[in-house]
C-alpha cells in the first residue's frame, strides 16, 4: 500500500517534466537546423559561384567579348541574387596562347538569426555576410 502511494505521488511530480525538457532542448536544435540550412545555401552559392567563373573563362577562351563573358557568367548562376554579383573579365579578345581571366564575387547573408554571435566568437573574422569569389583562367584560342 505504501509502494502504490509512492508510485502514484512520483507520477504526479513529474506531470510538467516533458514540457521543462523541450523548453530547454527546443532553441539548441533550432539553432542547429538553422546553420545546417544556413551551411548548405552557402554552400550551394559557392559552388555557383566558382562554376560560373569557369564557364564566363571557357567561353572567353573561343573569342568572345566581355559582355558575351559576363551573360553567360550570370545566366550560370542565376539561381542567385544578381544585385549581389560582380563580374571582372581581363583579356577578352587578346592574342591567341594569352589567358583570359574571370572574376567573379558575391555576397551571401546569412540566415542564422544569430549572426551576431557567430561574428563575437569568431572575432569579427565571420560575420552576418561572406564573400565568395572565385577566379577562372584559360587560354586563348
Amino acid at each position: 500500500m505504501i509502494l502504490k502511494r509512492f508510485r502514484k505521488s512520483r507520477v504526479h511530480g513529474e506531470r510538467g517534466q516533458s514540457l521543462a525538457e523541450l523548453a530547454l532542448v527546443l532553441p539548441i536544435f533550432l539553432i542547429l537546423v538553422f546553420a545546417i540550412v544556413d551551411f548548405g545555401m552557402g554552400f550551394h552559392a559557392w559552388i555557383t559561384v566558382t562554376n560560373s567563373a569557369r564557364e564566363g573563362a571557357r567561353v572567353g577562351a573561343v573569342r568572345a567579348d566581355s559582355a558575351t563573358i559576363e551573360g553567360r557568367v550570370r545566366d550560370t548562376s542565376s539561381s542567385l541574387d544578381q544585385a549581389k554579383l560582380s563580374v571582372a573579365v581581363t583579356n577578352a579578345q587578346g592574342d591567341p596562347g594569352e589567358s583570359v581571366v574571370v572574376d567573379v564575387d558575391y555576397s551571401y547573408d546569412l540566415i542564422t538569426p544569430l549572426a551576431g554571435i557567430v561574428a563575437f566568437v569568431s572575432g569579427d573574422t565571420i560575420g552576418p555576410t561572406l564573400i565568395f569569389s572565385s577566379s577562372a583562367d584559360m587560354r586563348l584560342e
